[in-house]
């Protein structure tokens, strides 16, 4: 059951560029390799960690095709398209060749800020053009609407292609109505890694996450423990991790992940405007944290 491979935590990938901002495929390459080999559940591509909204529409079909070929199945892929037009949503399932990906993650429309009706045409529509099922993604400070739990749920049980959500409103209580009143099979996952073994103990399935990118090992331990109910012993394990990612969203994401990534040589600190490398602080940060846990 494609469910049960999206449990745990899947790795929202980085787009890492070269020093006049092209895509650095080699890097991208070196990447999926250290998260696979770090043992993520699961690769999701063309998230908000990707910068996908810098990303032209034939670049983002360029890296979703190199990512797909680059996996080779060895894990599950989930493949980012959404927008805040629901029709050139409708052009990314046309465009993007998703034959290798398992599912997509689709946000909801940001910058409309539309109805609790409007959010629901929209995935309504979403979900009947899609080839693939759809993981709903509400995060309400970067699109500027909540996606209630109300609508998650009626999205939920009119359309069974629709087979979860990535919960990252940050509001825990909101969450639990999701698990309260889910379909059965029905995923939620944590958009915040900091909440990520809360949701787990309360039954949640996992997480979309930024802190696997740059420290999967470690982190992996954590959701692997939750994932067996060690609740008590994945948070011990957690605790060795909290101030890195802390340090991860302390100047914004991906900003702090590609700090991270480059202070341990892994790809170059380059971002695209409007966003900017971390600072000399934050690197710093990251030097000390990196060794003192040793999170490489």
């Amino acid at each position: 059951m494609l469910q049960n491979k999206l449990a745990g935590a899947g790795a929202a990938m980085i787009t890492p560029f070269t020093p006049d901002r092209r895509v650095d495929y080699q890097a991208l390459a070196r990447m999926l390799d250290y998260v696979i080999e770090g043992g993520v559940d699961y690769i999701v591509a063309l998230g908000t960690t990707a910068e996908t909204p810098t990303l032209y529409m034939p670049e983002r079909a360029v890296i979703a095709m190199y990512i797909t070929d680059h996996i080779r199945g060895r894990v599950p892929l989930v493949m980012g398209c959404g927008g805040n037009s629901t029709s050139e949503v409708l052009d990314q399932l046309r465009e993007f060749d998703l034959r290798g990906a398992d599912a997509i993650l689709s946000v909801t429309p940001y910058y409309n800020k539309p109805s609790q009706e409007g959010l629901y045409q929209h995935f309504r529509t979403v979900s009947e053009h899609s080839p693939l099922p759809v993981i709903l993604y509400n995060i309400p400070g970067r699109t500027g609407v909540n996606m209630t739990a109300e609508t998650t749920l009626r999205i939920a049980r009119d359309f069974p292609n629709v087979i979860g959500i990535k919960e990252a409103s940050g509001n825990i209580e909101q969450m639990q109505q999701i698990l309260d009143n889910r379909p059965e099979g029905f995923l939620v996952l944590s958009g915040d890694d900091g909440m990520t073994l809360e949701l787990m103990r309360r039954g949640g399935d996992g997480v979309i996450s930024v802190a696997a990118n740059a420290f999967p090992r470690r982190f992996m331990e954590c959701i692997n423990l939750a994932k067996r109910g060690a609740f008590d012993e994945a948070d011990r394990a957690y605790e060795r991790l909290r101030e890195a990612v802390e340090a991860l969203f302390a100047e914004g994401n991906p900003v702090g992940v590609k700090c991270a990534l480059a202070t341990m040589g892994l790809i170059g600190p380059t971002m695209r405007l409007p966003l900017v490398e971390g600072t000399e602080a934050l690197r710093r940060r990251f030097e000390k944290l990196i060794a003192e846990y040793d999170l490489r």
